[in-house]
């Protein structure tokens, strides 16, 4: 990766629609130039997803909780079935298997905390291999994003 390539990342970062044109006029590249160091960084895998940043609140899913759980058995089964479990779930937005107090941080969405209770029901209370969960509620969302600081020089 070079320097045009972190300078191409770090404006796709910041907007994941700009067309070629608009690109090659921040880094100073010919938009084919662009198109086709894009296409490398998509197939290498450097840029995993283009998504879309949603309004938690304006979709009904105003209740964004951050969750500890700790596992009462850390075989590779365990940690595999919990992981897939998350996968699977639509209300977890972002898993992480961590070191530390806890095995795992979620951050999830719910329409209300009887939802996140029916969540809590489904996933904690119902799997034997829990051990304990504890859980933040999020009162204000004051940055959020996945952009990475790249050096471009």
């Amino acid at each position: 990766m070079d320097r045009f390539d972190a300078l191409l990342l770090e404006a796709l970062q910041r907007n994941a629609r700009a067309t070629a044109e608009a690109l090659s006029e921040q880094v100073a590249l010919s938009p084919d130039a662009c198109r086709k160091r894009l296409a490398r960084l998509r197939a290498s895998g450097i840029i995993e997803a283009e998504i879309a940043v949603l309004d938690p609140a304006r979709v009904g899913r105003g209740l964004i909780l951050i969750v500890e759980v700790t596992l009462q058995n850390e075989r590779k089964a365990d940690l595999d079935r919990f992981k897939t479990a998350m996968q699977a779930a639509p209300e977890v937005m972002q898993c992480y298997y961590v070191t530390g107090n806890a095995d795992f941080i979620l951050i999830l969405s719910a329409r209300d905390m009887a939802d996140y209770d029916a969540f809590t029901r489904r996933h904690f209370f119902a799997e034997d291999n829990i051990l304990r969960f504890r859980t933040s509620a999020v009162m204000d969302r004051v940055k959020t994003g996945f952009s990475l600081p790249l050096d471009s020089a």
